[in-house]
């Protein structure tokens, strides 16, 4: 099968909708399937082969958060380059009332279209002012996806209609197999708490846990936060007490191999999104790693982390903004090893659930249904 796939945030900042194309993508062309990415990229050397760039993204505040995004005349006519060129059985668009080259893509498609609705937003202003621009071309998509049921409520929302659920895809196996690594690693007198994200982006919730450390170290001085992500580490110090800066070790940016190494190596992970959140894929991949994960009681992590009626919770969830609790529940995970390791065994099991084996095929089969329908 010939798959045209669209993203329409810039390819080379990293971000969860990027991640999901990437790694569908190359599962499809492990699988044998032909598979083309259109996204933005400012560097067309550092993005792979199945990609084609429709030129440098503008970042622009869009969902709570800033995208960068490629609108325009000139990418208008790149999409519709490729679109000729690829002679796609299925084209799949994600977040296709995101102002970008999926849009653009939408308006020139003529052949079977699936489209990935990630956000998670009932008070969704630009999906609200999208909505009657955008109707005819929507009415072209002939499959829908959410990646949660909180996304598919944000599209029964504002766009009508319905979509199935298929969720977040990870490759389970990178992260099971991932290694601690002795620079994070923790011990008795020294636990490692770890947290992954933009870390001047509110809704990321840094702030929470900042404050919930001084709690933590109260009770374990020794305890240190490990934190990965991009933003101003010297803003994120000045908003944390002394004693919780001084705790605290900044990574940056990681790599996808450092990144499973940290979950690995953590005694806790900690997730303290405030909002915003449609899935939770971080927490699935810390699982998959053998981290106990604590988070905020988000409608979307509390999915991830209740598989259901009779099953072992795969992770600890705490009253959403409540600092005071989520230290509580970090201390308390800190002080009961058999807790860790009873969410560390349910957690891994929780995570193949979302591996791209299962996650995949369900989306291929989704592109089946429409390609059968259009007559290709």
């Amino acid at each position: 099968m010939r798959v045209g796939i669209v993203c329409p945030y810039s390819f080379d900042v990293p971000g969860g909708v990027q991640f999901h194309v990437r790694d569908l993508a190359e599962y499809l062309l492990d699988a044998g399937h032909h598979a083309s990415v259109l996204a933005p990229a400012e560097d067309a050397d550092a993005v792979p082969d199945y990609l084609v760039s429709c030129g440098r993204a503008v970042p622009v505040r869009y969902n709570g958060s800033v995208a960068r995004l490629n609108f325009g005349p000139v990418t208008a006519a790149r999409v519709k380059r490729w679109l000729s060129e690829g002679e796609f059985d299925v084209l799949h668009i994600h977040e296709p009332v995101t102002p970008s080259a999926g849009v653009l893509a939408l308006w020139a498609a003529t052949g079977p279209i699936v489209a990935t609705f990630h956000t998670s937003n009932l008070r969704s202003r630009a999906m609200q002012a999208a909505f009657p621009l955008l109707r005819p071309s929507l009415e072209k998509i002939t499959g829908r996806i959410a990646v949660s049921e909180d996304a598919r409520r944000t599209v029964t929302t504002h766009l009508g209609g319905d979509a199935v659920v298929i969720p977040n895809g990870v490759k389970v196996a990178d992260f099971a197999q991932a290694s601690p690594d002795p620079r994070w690693v923790g011990k008795p007198q020294r636990p490692t708490i770890a947290f992954l994200g933009r870390i001047d982006e509110p809704r990321k919730g840094l702030q929470v846990l900042s404050a919930a450390f001084d709690d933590v170290l109260r009770v374990h001085p020794g305890a240190r936060l490990v934190i990965a992500g991009p933003g101003s580490v010297e803003q994120a110090r000045e908003r944390m007490s002394r004693r919780v800066a001084e705790a605290s070790e900044f990574l940056g940016l990681v790599t996808d191999a450092d990144k499973a190494a940290l979950f690995a190596s953590a005694d806790v992970y900690a997730a303290p999104q405030t909002g915003g959140e449609s899935f939770g894929i971080v927490l699935v991949e810390a699982m998959a790693a053998g981290a106990p994960v604590i988070a905020s009681d988000l409608t979307a992590f509390t999915r991830v982390l209740t598989p259901g009626p009779g099953l072992e919770p795969a992770g600890r969830l705490f009253a959403n903004e409540d600092a005071r609790a989520l230290g509580a529940g970090i201390v308390g995970l800190l002080g009961d090893p058999a807790e860790r390791q009873r969410f560390s065994a349910a957690g891994r099991l929780r995570a193949a659930d979302f591996d791209w084996s299962v996650v995949a095929e369900d989306i291929l089969a989704v592109y089946e249904t429409v390609a059968h329908a259009g007559g290709r």
